[in-house]
């Protein structure tokens, strides 16, 4: 992301000063259909800078294309994350649902 110019920075500044009902929103017209809108799709979560010990292999690997090869050893972290997460969702749920059928067979 580019960081904003003094100019833009300065109207950040304008508009945070005023108030929401002194703010001409004339030539922006309302939103009523979100059917196209994207959930999470500017979410940024917070980085915490860490150190990790990794093989030197997978450190040349992640670095070989250049830089930003701590934003994809990121990615990567997280899809594997939320695969694993939603993997044991799944079967926590799945497990659910085999103690729900298996108690309805049961006479009590």
């Amino acid at each position: 992301m580019r960081k904003l110019t003094k100019e833009q920075k300065r109207d950040i500044r304008a508009i945070a000063a005023k108030r929401d009902k002194d703010i001409d929103f004339s030539d922006a017209p309302a939103v009523v259909d979100w059917s196209g809108a994207e959930i999470g799709k500017f979410y940024r979560p917070t980085k915490k800078p860490v150190t990790m010990r990794l093989d030197s292999d997978v450190i040349a690997w992640l670095k070989a294309d250049g830089r930003g090869y701590q934003t994809k050893a990121n990615w990567l972290l997280r899809h594997a994350m939320v695969h694993y997460t939603r993997k044991k969702s799944l079967s926590k749920r799945e497990g659910f649902r085999r103690k729900a059928t298996h108690q309805k067979g049961k006479s009590w």
